[in-house]
């Protein structure tokens, strides 16, 4: 057993002096060092973004940074920003703002947002283009209220969007059943022509025609079906038929669509939508069909290319279908198409949003971010029976498929919540 040497008295302060000496050198010494053993952590940026980088005219977007390290600033009026929390903007014309985030050396990142001239007409179509696929020029289905237009940004969560949102796949990716080109020998997408008020009217027979709107309808010789070989040949499929009268703002669509021999046509169902109306489809009653399982105009939640890529992005919902769904439909659905009636399966209408903490990669493409845009701002609602978390859109060579297909998959069920539902009809 050792025993303890006493330390002489004299030596005390000296032993004090080392120890607080050595305590010093440990902890890197120098000034403002403290008592951490940790250095400051560096500045760091990791993205700064605007939710919608191209504006119309009077039109605002958010701008969003996530950086780490320092105190964060951004110019142009703005001022300091959290990171991760979106701030509102409002430029009068194409702006750059920059972002400076101080801690050690400064850090900056710039975005712009660009202003450009598309106006935005709503539940008028009188400046659309004629043809297959023909540009809307800003004209916008329905009017500024109407439920396909609402900012729903700001509503109320689902209580129960957990469970709806689980029964579709929280690690399921998003799905653009659009794009550029064929696939399978026929265009990717549900097409659509824009025809004038001349167009002549044929006649349609309808397999459900208690809940069709007769016709005749202004179906020319060359619409587009969906699914239609682009070689020819027979094709099966929903066969939809899209057709928008400009001049008198009216949508006609057909569901399980055939041409005839003498002109006319045979359909599963068809229904006229009046597009400067909020009273939509007046001929319709409560728990009728449509050329949409969900009784909804399918054309009204189409993402179209020249609204993806124009400076005013897309201003409305768009549609996506999913696997399972429930014995009940919310407005401003108006029809079923199931027999289950469990509470955790989405009904036809539902509407989901991307949550507003989800920030929009600004390496995706401009088609995409405005996708997602629309999808925070408008959100998608339930409009048939199919693929989980497959986005509904219109075909156009200008579609770049492998980024759309590379980056709307990285956008899981996970990032998207349900908003309350109000007027829930069940059988």
């Amino acid at each position: 057993m050792r025993t303890a040497i006493p330390t002489a008295p004299f030596l005390a302060p000296f032993l004090a002096l080392a120890l607080a000496l050595a305590s010093t050198l440990a902890c890197g010494g120098g000034s403002g060092s403290g008592s951490s053993s940790t250095a400051a952590a560096a500045a760091a940026i990791t993205s700064f973004s605007a939710a919608q980088p191209n504006l119309a005219p009077g039109q605002s977007t958010t701008l969003t940074a996530v950086f780490s390290g320092g105190a964060g600033t951004v110019d142009q009026g703005v001022g300091a920003v959290t990171s991760g929390a979106p701030v509102t903007v409002s430029p009068g014309g194409t702006t750059t703002y920059t972002l400076t985030v101080s801690g050690g050396t400064a850090l900056t990142a710039t975005t712009t947002v660009t202003v450009g001239s598309q106006v935005v007409t709503y539940a008028n179509l009188s400046g659309a283009d004629l043809g297959a696929g023909a540009g809307l020029n800003g004209a916008i289905p329905f009017p500024h209220d109407n439920p396909w237009n609402t900012d729903i940004s700001a509503a109320p969560v689902d209580p129960n969007s957990a469970n709806l949102i689980a029964s579709i796949g929280k690690g399921t990716g998003l799905h653009p059943d659009f794009g550029s080109g064929p696939w399978d020998g026929a265009l990717i997408g549900i097409p659509y022509m824009v025809v004038p008020g001349t167009q002549a009217k044929v006649p349609v027979s309808f397999q459900y025609s208690d809940q069709s709107d007769p016709g005749p309808y202004p179906i020319p010789a060359d619409v587009p079906i969906e699914g239609q070989p682009v070689a020819g040949g027979s094709f099966g499929g929903d066969r939809h038929v899209l057709v928008l009268d400009r001049d008198h703002n009216l949508l006609y669509e057909l569901y399980a669509a055939y041409p005839q021999a003498d002109g006319s046509w045979q359909a599963g169902s068809g229904a006229v939508f009046h597009l400067d109306s909020d009273d939509v489809r007046p001929t319709a009653l409560p728990g009728w069909t449509s050329a949409d399982a969900a009784g909804l105009p399918i054309f009204a939640g189409l993402a179209r290319y020249d609204e993806a890529a124009g400076a005013a992005g897309i201003r409305h919902a768009l549609r996506f279908t999913v696997a399972a769904t429930r014995e009940a439909y919310v407005p401003p659905a108006t029809h079923w198409a199931s027999s289950d009636t469990s509470a955790n399966l989405p009904p036809m209408g539902m509407r989901v949003r991307l949550k507003a903490t989800y920030a929009i990669p600004t390496s995706f493409s401009a088609p995409t971010q405005a996708l997602l845009q629309a999808m925070k701002t408008y959100g998608m609602l339930v409009a048939d029976n199919g693929s989980d978390w497959f986005v509904s859109g219109a075909p156009d060579p200008r579609w770049d498929n492998d980024a759309l297909v590379s980056e709307l998959s990285q956008v899981k069920g996970s990032d998207f919540e349900v908003v309350q539902m109000e007027g829930l009809v069940t059988p």
